[in-house]
């Protein structure tokens, strides 16, 4: 996988709180060759089954917040159309590829890089690796908070961190070692073994 010529999707969701979660926000940027771009995607979904108050806290997102939202259905074939066959990014990725592969069925990831494992690779014995601390701690979470006006949880802000993080990760690197550690990061490489 060479990123001078890749592009990226940064994804990431919210959930409804129940189980299986179902997304009520996505949000999608794109990543070319280490620039994050000013194509992005975002949406507020309305879940079939309603969101619950547990998720509430957390992204305080309420029903009546995605009442006049599309459902999943409505927009799954732009979503398909734009990560069809085009790596995708997530901080802890292998929940943006569980609920996207349950809500797309269609969808076949090509690869799908975790943030987390690449800050764990690139940046060892930090205390804390969660996607807001990392933030923090490199100093991207005014940032991601003006280029979005939102906070975490937002999927926009997010989505945001993650491209921002991974583009601080990678950008020092030589392209050598970029293709090392993205290999690495990469949860669907068949040499780091089944997380799905």
């Amino acid at each position: 996988m060479g990123i001078d010529s890749e592009r990226f999707w940064v994804i990431d969701v919210e959930g409804s709180g129940s189980s299986p979660p179902e997304i009520v926000e996505l949000a999608m940027l794109q990543i070319d060759r280490l620039v994050l771009t000013e194509n992005k995607r975002h949406w507020f979904v309305r879940p079939e089954n309603g969101i619950k108050p547990a998720a509430t806290r957390i992204h305080g997102l309420t029903d009546d917040d995605v009442v006049g939202s599309p459902d999943i259905a409505d927009i799954a074939d732009d979503i398909i159309t734009w990560i069809e066959d085009t790596p995708i990014v997530g901080h802890n990725v292998k929940i943006e590829v569980d609920i996207l592969s349950r809500s797309l069925p269609d969808w076949k990831p090509s690869s799908a890089i975790d943030t987390l494992k690449l800050a764990k690779i690139l940046k060892p014995g930090l205390a804390s690796y969660g996607l807001a601390n990392l933030g923090i701690e490199i100093g991207l979470a005014d940032e991601a908070a003006n280029r979005t006006g939102a906070k975490h949880h937002s999927a926009l802000y997010d989505a945001t961190l993650t491209a921002l993080l991974m583009i601080h990760l990678l950008s020092p690197l030589p392209v050598d070692e970029q293709r090392r550690a993205l290999m690495e990061a990469n949860i669907l490489d068949p040499r780091q073994g089944s997380l799905l």
